[in-house]
C-alpha cells in the first residue's frame, strides 16, 4: 500500500510539472482577383476557395517539462495544412512549420534545435502590414524573398535571450549536412549530388512602453538546394539569388492607444550562380485602428524597387476590416491593389499579390496590375 501511495504520488508530481497542448488554427474563405496568368500565359478573372491567408492553416504539439530551477525542456511539432484538400503543406513535410527541442531557462533565455523560423521572421513581422493585420498572406511581399515570413531553415540551432528592459536578441545557424561542403554548394546533377544550403540569421528587438524597434539580418546560401526551396522570383521576373540570399531589414512601431503606426525597410542582394546581383529594396508603412472593441481596420502602402541585373517596380495598397465574434473566432473582409512597372529584355513586369504565387499567381500577358477582394472567416484552437 505504501509503495502504491509514493507511486501515485510521483506520477502526479510528473505530471504537474510537464504539459503538452495541442493547438492550431483554421483560415477559409472566397477570393476575387481582376486579373491572373491563365495556362497559356493570357489574363483572366479568378474566383476562387482559398485558405490560410489570415495565417497559415496549422495544428501542433508544444510541450515543457520543468526540470527544476528555472530549467526547462521544451518542443514544439507544428504541421500546415491546405483547407480545401487537406493535403499537407511546406513540400508536404509532417511538420514542416515547426520541429523543434530545446532548453529555457528562466531569466536567461532559450536554445532550441530543428526546423525553426529565421530571425527576419521573428523580428520584423511585428513591423508590417502582414503580420498585423487580417490581410496578412495578400499583404506580404511577394513570394517573401526579404524572408519576412515562412522562412524556416533546416537543422538550425538557435538562441534567443529573454526579454530584459525592453530588450531581446538571438543568433542562429542552419546546417549543410552535407560532407565536405560545410558552406553548402550548388551541386552537381550529373554526378548525383543535389548540393545543399547553410544559413544564418541573428536580430534584436527592443519594446518600450508604446515605442518598438527591431532589427534582423539573414544569410541563405544556395536556397535553392533545400526542402522545400526557397522561393526566388517577382512575380514573371527572375532576379537569380541561385548562389546568395543575403537580407537585412529594419522596423518601428508606435502604439498611440485605438491607433498602432508602423514603419518597415529590407534590403535584399541576391546573387546568381554567374555572380551577376540583383538588389531589392521594400518600403513600408500603415496604421491599424482599433474600434469597437471587436473591430480592427487597417491600411497600408508598400513599395518594392528592383535593380541590377534585373529591374522592376510594385506598388501596392493594402486594406482590411476584422470582426471578432469571440476570442478564437472572426470573419473579415480584404482588398488590395497593385501596380506594376517596368520591363526586362522587352518583356513587361507583371503583378504578384501575395507571398505566394499559390494564391493568385502572375498577372498575365497584358496586365500590369491586380485588384483582389477576399472575404473569410478564421477559426483558433
Amino acid at each position: 500500500m505504501l509503495c502504491t501511495a509514493v507511486l501515485g504520488t510521483l506520477c502526479c508530481t510528473a505530471h504537474a510539472q510537464s504539459s503538452v497542448v495541442l493547438y492550431g488554427s483554421f483560415d477559409a474563405g472566397i477570393s476575387y482577383v481582376n486579373h491572373a496568368k491563365t495556362a497559356n500565359g493570357q489574363s483572366a478573372s479568378l474566383l476562387k476557395f482559398d485558405d490560410g491567408v489570415d495565417g497559415g492553416n496549422r495544428f501542433g504539439l508544444r510541450g515543457a517539462e520543468d526540470l527544476g530551477g528555472g530549467l526547462k525542456a521544451i518542443f514544439t511539432l507544428e504541421s500546415g495544412f491546405g483547407g480545401g484538400d487537406g493535403t499537407l503543406s511546406q513540400g508536404g513535410a509532417l511538420f514542416g512549420r515547426k520541429a523543434f527541442v530545446g532548453l529555457e531557462k528562466d531569466g536567461v533565455g532559450k536554445f532550441t534545435m530543428g526546423r525553426q523560423y529565421v530571425f527576419s521572421h521573428d523580428y520584423l513581422d511585428a513591423y508590417s502590414t502582414g503580420g498585423l493585420t487580417a490581410a496578412h498572406s495578400y499583404a506580404y511581399h511577394i513570394n517573401t524573398l526579404d524572408q519576412l515570413t515562412s522562412s524556416r531553415v533546416n537543422n538550425a540551432v538557435k538562441f534567443e535571450t529573454e526579454r530584459f528592459n525592453g530588450f531581446k536578441a538571438g543568433a542562429m545557424y542552419a546546417f549543410s549536412n552535407q560532407a565536405g561542403r560545410f558552406g553548402g554548394s550548388a551541386g552537381d546533377p550529373d554526378n548525383n549530388d543535389d548540393g545543399s544550403s547553410r544559413a544564418y540569421s541573428f536580430g534584436a528587438d527592443y519594446r518600450h512602453g508604446p515605442f518598438g524597434i527591431g532589427f534582423a539580418f539573414t544569410d541563405i546560401a544556395f536556397p535553392l538546394n533545400t526542402q522545400p526551396a526557397f522561393k526566388l522570383t517577382l512575380a514573371n521576373v527572375d532576379p537569380g539569388g541561385e548562389r546568395n540570399l543575403r537580407t537585412f531589414g529594419l522596423g518601428t512601431r508606435y502604439d498611440f492607444g485605438s491607433v498602432l503606426a508602423y514603419a518597415l525597410w529590407t534590403h535584399t542582394q541576391l546573387k546568381a550562380l554567374d555572380d551577376s546581383v540583383s538588389t531589392l529594396n521594400i518600403y513600408e508603412g500603415g496604421a491599424v485602428y482599433s474600434f469597437a472593441h471587436a473591430w480592427k481596420a487597417g491600411l497600408g502602402y508598400t513599395r518594392t524597387d528592383l535593380s541590377g541585373s534585373k529591374t522592376g517596380a510594385w506598388n501596392q495598397i493594402n486594406s482590411s476590416v476584422d470582426y471578432r465574434l469571440s476570442k478564437t473566432t472572426n470573419v473579415y473582409f480584404i482588398a488590395v491593389y497593385q501596380k506594376a512597372s517596368g520591363s526586362n529584355d522587352g518583356v513587361p513586369v507583371q503583378a504578384q499579390i501575395g507571398k505566394s504565387s499559390s494564391y493568385f499567381g502572375p498577372s498575365g500577358d497584358g496586365a500590369q496590375s491586380q485588384m483582389a477582394f477576399r472575404v473569410a472567416m478564421k477559426h483558433t484552437f
